[in-house]
């Protein structure tokens, strides 16, 4: 899915309210730290692919799974849905995410970067 389909199904558009799905970033903890976007949840492709179960803030909903560039989170997707998950992908990951003004903020809140 594109960045901006991927922000309005997340709420992070008119206000930050409507949203129905959960953005999961599936990036390392040191990119994470660096730069999210808000409100996302944080499970690593590396943890998710041990075995890791989903945060509770994604239990039972769809998922919009991002990350750096889009070749992890494409994996990810494709781990979840094979679970009996609803997940897509950000086609382009964070780097678009930032790209098009989207929000990011780093792990104390302040403006964040994408690593």
């Amino acid at each position: 899915m594109t960045t901006q389909v991927a922000a309005a199904r997340t709420g992070h558009v008119d206000g930050g309210s409507g949203g129905d799905a959960v953005l999961l970033d599936v990036r390392e903890p040191n990119e994470w730290q660096a730069g999210h976007a808000p409100h996302a949840v944080h499970l690593s492709l590396s943890a998710l692919a041990a075995g890791a179960g989903l945060p509770e803030e994604a239990w039972a909903r769809p998922l919009v799974v991002i990350c750096r560039s889009g070749h992890r989170s494409r994996h990810a997707a494709e781990l979840l849905v094979a679970r009996g998950a609803d997940a897509v992908d950000v086609i382009g990951g964070m780097r678009n995410w930032s790209a098009a003004g989207l929000p990011v903020v780093d792990s104390r809140g302040g403006n964040g970067t994408v690593a």
